[in-house]
Order: structure tokens, then C-alpha cells, then sequence
């Protein structure tokens, strides 16, 4: 038999049923669902030293499991000495089964590392149904070895849904997990 990860397991049997009986959908096809997860960084130093984003590459890789890729300028800044074509941050997409495992270790993981936790704000809604989160520190992912790292930077993790409206993302993410203050 395959290897299904635990909360593409618990969606399945669980949160499907809870959002149909919240919200009403007749059909199983209208209830949302996560469609991808979406891990950037920017190295705005990258631009005097170019081993900056190979060291971020590298770290994005080890906390997703997937390759990361180096995103590069689309036009010249001249204030901050920043050329057409050079790299300037990193992101993965993640779909599928790593896209579970890595909302899995986040939610379970990584999230109760951060200092102070209280909950996620529920503030990062974009109106049509995505969830932007900031991370200030990488070090919270236990994959990354804190002797080894030579900056302590920050990510943006947005979470792509197919809910229509910021309420179903809300209750989709958090019946998924996340933990969202109370306000």
C-alpha cells in the first residue's frame, strides 16, 4: 500500500465532513482544499555577496525537501545597486504529498519553537482565499543546524487554497492545524 501522509489522511476522512456540515456544500467537489504551499526569501545582501543565495538555496532546501530555485531582479534599482537578471531571493512550491508533510512539520514542529508563540494572526488573508505567513527566524525548523548558519533570516510562507472567500480558508487551515489566535 502507498505511503499517505497524516493530514492528507486526516482532510480526507475528517475535514471534508466538518466542512460540509459548517458551510453547507451539497457537493464533495465544493469544499476547498489546499492547493499549494509556497516557501520565498529575500536576500537583499545578495547583491554584494553572492554566496548569500546559495546559502539560502541550500537552507530552503533542507526545511522543505524540495530544490529550492533562485529568483532574480526583473529591472534595475539603482539605489540599491540592484542590475536586471541578479539573483535576489529563493522559493519552493510545494504540491502533493510534500506539501502535507511540510504543513505537518510546520504545524507540530516548528511553530510551538517560536518563541513567545500565542497563534498565527488571522490577519494575512488576501480576500480571495490565501493565507500569507512571516517567519522571522529559520532556526525554528528543526532541520537546520544553528552552528552552521551564518545569518538568521526570515521566510514568507503563503498557503494557495481553492476557497472562495477568507472564511472557508480560515476554517480549512485551521481544521487543518494552524493555530490562529483568539481574538
Amino acid at each position: 500500500m502507498a505511503y499517505v501522509p497524516r493530514l492528507k489522511k486526516e482532510y480526507q476522512e475528517r475535514v471534508i465532513a466538518a466542512l460540509k456540515e459548517e458551510f453547507g456544500y451539497d457537493n464533495i467537489m465544493q469544499v476547498p482544499k489546499l492547493k499549494k504551499i509556497v516557501v520565498s526569501r529575500g536576500v537583499g545582501a545578495a547583491v554584494a555577496d553572492k554566496k548569500l543565495i546559495d546559502h539560502a538555496v541550500e537552507e530552503m532546501t533542507m526545511i522543505t525537501g524540495q530544490r529550492a530555485v533562485s529568483t532574480i531582479s526583473k529591472k534595475d534599482v539603482a539605489s540599491f545597486k540592484l542590475r536586471k537578471g541578479m539573483p535576489i531571493g529563493a522559493k519552493v512550491t510545494l504540491r502533493g504529498e510534500r506539501m502535507y508533510e511540510f504543513l505537518d512539520r510546520l504545524v507540530t514542529t516548528a511553530l510551538p519553537r517560536v518563541r513567545d508563540f500565542q497563534g498565527i494572526r488571522a490577519t494575512g488573508f488576501d480576500g480571495r482565499g490565501n493565507y500569507n505567513l512571516g517567519i522571522t527566524e529559520q532556526i525554528i525548523f528543526p532541520e537546520i543546524n544553528i552552528d552552521k548558519i551564518n545569518r538568521i533570516n526570515g521566510m514568507d510562507i503563503t498557503f494557495v487554497t481553492s476557497a472562495e472567500t477568507d472564511k472557508e480558508a480560515k476554517s480549512l487551515l485551521s481544521e487543518l492545524g494552524l493555530p490562529f489566535k483568539k481574538n
